[in-house]
């Protein structure tokens, strides 16, 4: 696991009236601040990435269909400098994924639907200065190739 990045599995509470799932409390062990939550999709197939914030910690789950979130540490110094993280995240595991700041990421919608996405970060979108530093999904200098693997 890259140094920092944590996973808490989510616990998915149904009943005849629906589900509930609680995402991020403020007790949790690793929560250090609210900035705000947003959402976002991917339509099957399409690939998001990458990025990496200098400011903000990420926490990042998938409510409806299926993704796969990736991470690559690129950081100076860190002790797992080069390795990267996969996780497949959402109707079959829920979980959520702490991304520090610093460390690049990305996702796949792999579901046959349209995949949401929530992310709940440490700072509010600065629109004059985005915290966000961007690279191309395909063809950049992260060793990671976004095709589907059979086997």
């Amino acid at each position: 696991m890259i140094d920092g990045v944590t996973v808490k599995q989510l616990r998915l509470i149904p009943d005849e009236r629906g589900r509930l799932m609680e995402l991020v409390r403020a007790d949790d062990k690793d929560f250090t601040k609210f900035g705000q939550v947003y959402m976002t999709t991917a339509y099957p197939c399409v690939v998001k990435a990458w990025h990496y914030h200098k400011l903000q910690d990420d926490r990042m789950t998938v409510l409806k269909g299926m993704a796969k979130v990736v991470l690559y540490d690129d950081r100076e110094g860190s002790p797992t400098r080069g390795e990267i993280n996969e996780f497949f995240v959402g109707d079959h595991n829920h979980i959520l994924i702490l991304i520090p700041k610093l460390v690049w990421h990305g996702f796949k919608c792999i579901s046959e639907d349209e995949a949401i996405i929530v992310n709940i970060v440490s700072e509010c979108y600065n629109y004059e200065q985005p915290d966000e530093y961007r690279k191309p999904p395909h063809g950049s200098d992260i060793p990671y190739d976004w095709s589907r693997t059979d086997g």
